[in-house]
This record gives C-alpha cells, sequence and structure tokens, in this order.
C-alpha cells in the first residue's frame, strides 16, 4: 500500500511517500528561522507559510519519485490537533488531489502520527505498550492494548514539557525552539548542579505538571544574581543541564510507573522532545527493565511520513473520510475520535 502524507500543523510543511513500512522520501520545510524572532509560533505568518511551500514541495516530491497519482492507494492528512489556519491549508489541498485523482482520503489525528513514526523503524511492534507523547504542545501517557484501545491515564496539568523548555531557554537568554537549545548546552553542564525540585514525581497519579520549574529555574537566576553574577558570568550549562535533568526525571519515572502498574514491558517514545540526546542516555540506563522503543530522530518532529503511516493503518480498515473531512484544532475532541 502506497500512501501520500501531508502535515501542516504548525511550523512544518512535509509531504511524503510511505509504502507499508518502508519510506519512499519525506520532505520537510521549516517554520523555524521564520518564528524565531518572535520567540514563538506566529499562527497566522505559519499558515501563509504553509500556503506558499506546500505546493512546492509536492512538485519536488512527484519529481523525486517519479511516482503517478494512479499508483497511490489513498492519501492521508492531518487533520487536528494543531493550529486551525495551517491545518485549513493542508486538509484543503488534500481535499483538492483527491477530488482531481479520485484517491480515498483519511485525516490523522497528529498525536497518533507520533506514535506510528515508531512502526516506520520497528515494523514488528505491537500492542500492548505505553506510550509517552512528549511535544511542545502535549505531554501525554497512554496505554495501547490494540489499535482501537488507546486509553489517556496521565497528562500534563500546566505546561507540557516542550513549553516548559521553551520558557526555561528564554529565561536563560537561549534560543527557539528550547528543546535542542537546552539539550547543547546541557551535555556542556552538570546536571546536579542545582538541586530541582522533581513536580509531582512521587504523585500516585501518571499527571505532569512543570509550571513550577520554570518558576524555580527564575528564582534561582535571582538568586544568583543577587550573589554576584551577571548576564554573562551565569552558570547556564549548569542551569541548563540540571533544569533538563529534572524534567527528564519525572518523565522517566512516571511513564516506567505506568509500565510497572498496567503490566507492560514496552515503552513506546513519541514527539519532539524524543529526540533529546539525554533521555536516550537515560533509557540506555534502564534498558534492561523495559523494551523502549524511540523514532529515527529524523521522525521526532513533525513530519508527513509518521502521517503516511498511521494513513495506512486507517486504510486498511476500510476507512475514507472523503471530502467531508474538516480540521479540528481542538486536542480533546480529536482523542476522543482516535483517528
Amino acid at each position: 500500500m502506497i500512501v501520500l502524507g501531508i502535515e501542516t500543523s504548525c511550523d512544518e510543511t512535509s509531504v511524503a511517500l510511505v509504502e507499508d513500512n518502508s519510506v519512499i522520501e519525506n520532505l520537510v520545510y521549516s517554520q523555524i528561522p521564520t518564528h524565531r524572532k518572535f520567540g514563538g509560533v506566529v499562527p497566522e505568518i505559519a499558515a501563509r507559510e504553509h500556503l506558499k511551500k506546500l505546493p512546492i514541495l509536492f512538485s519536488e516530491l512527484v519529481d523525486r519519485t517519479n511516482i503517478r497519482m494512479e499508483e497511490l492507494d489513498g492519501i492521508a492528512v492531518t487533520k487536528g490537533p494543531g493550529l486551525i489556519g495551517a491545518l485549513l491549508v493542508g486538509v484543503s489541498f488534500a481535499k483538492g488531489l483527491a477530488l482531481r485523482y479520485r484517491k480515498k482520503l483519511v485525516g490523522v489525528n497528529h498525536i497518533i502520527g507520533h506514535v506510528y513514526a515508531n512502526y516506520l523503524a520497528y515494523p514488528e511492534l505491537k500492542p500492548p505498550y505505553i506510550v509517552l507523547m512528549v511535544s511542545g504542545g502535549h505531554t501525554l501517557i497512554f496505554n495501547v492494548l490494540n489499535s482501537e484501545d488507546m486509553k489517556i491515564i496521565g497528562r500534563s496539568v500546566d505546561d507540557a514539557a516542550g513549553e516548559a523548555f521553551d520558557k526555561i531557554s528564554r529565561l536563560l537568554g537561549l534560543g527557539y525552539p528550547g528543546g535542542p537549545e537546552i539539550d547543547y548546552y546541557a551535555r556542556k553542564g552538570n546536571p546536579n548542579a542545582f538541586p530541582f525540585t522533581r513536580p509531582k514525581i512521587y504523585d500516585p497519579d501518571f499527571d505532569f505538571s512543570f509550571s513550577g520549574l520554570k518558576t524555580a529555574v527564575l528564582y534561582e537566576i535571582h538568586r544568583l544574581k543577587k550573589v554576584g553574577y551577571t548576564e554573562e558570568t551565569l552558570p547556564i550549562n549548569d542551569l541548563a543541564a540540571s533544569a533538563q535533568e529534572a524534567i527528564l526525571d519525572v518523565l522517566l519515572h512516571k511513564v516506567t510507573k505506568a509500565a510497572k502498574e498496567n503490566n507492560v514491558k514496552s515503552i513506546v517514545f513519541a514527539g519532539g522532545v524524543a529526540a533529546n540526546s539525554r533521555l536516550r542516555q537515560k533509557i540506555d540506563e534502564l534498558s534492561k527493565h523495559f523494551n523502549f522503543y524511540l523514532p529515527p530522530l529524523e521522525y521526532c518532529s513533525d513530519n508527513a511520513a509518521m502521517i503516511a503511516r498511521a494513513g495506512i493503518e486507517r486504510l486498511r480498515k476500510g476507512n475514507d473520510d472523503g471530502l467531508s473531512i474538516e480540521p479540528s484544532p481542538n486536542f480533546f475532541e480529536m482523542m476522543m475520535e482516535r483517528t
């Protein structure tokens, strides 16, 4: 089964061709340089960039692969959650292709797409497993019993982990997005230099809270300045490493606890924070107790290959949303649909 994937949920424009579990081509245009000067994604600019780049990327995909649209078994497009303007661009483009070439069209839940990124590297992966989904907008744990039963058992009650990375990066005077910046500077720092608290780590539930950690970093910066440090002499590497360690300790404690209590040995990581180098190092230390699955680095951030792979799953079950598909930016609505 060969499927065209289209992703425009936030600040990456992407198109891909996937055949079963093999990626034929995956093209991504990142808008990060455009949004960096604003310190975050500007929705209107994001939508305009998708509108400009999506047709160009699609033409490039066709040229690179020599694919004939008649060969496609279907088209998969991100329908949500995400920025409504950005989603509209992708969905409208996908509808046009489906209408022109009379192809099946399925909408894909962006969150579920991140989970299916793992299938591109581990085609043997099968439920049951626990998923830790960590991105700029979401931090979730769900228990996957089968492809039809994905139950959310933990979520962030305030800032997502990726959002905390962005805010802490801003406090330290680093760039956007915060995750890669913190990761880079933390490699040169001491993760035990500052004993930041691990929020909710010993609570009986699987929920997360990272807004307090951001505040703790802010107070620590104020304290250091009071004792003589300046913006130029702040121990940025140690602060970054210590804050990162606190976030990762909570994430790993919660997800391994969820696996133990649900009697599951396999843990699947999804989302941009899965690319964090320290996270991957800490996972190696736990690998004798669990089977860990992490997507390849190129499929951790938003991409169309993961959307196509999730779409394949829906198409195999006979789904076809047709031209009635509408973007759905609301996370909770999308998780109710589970598609």
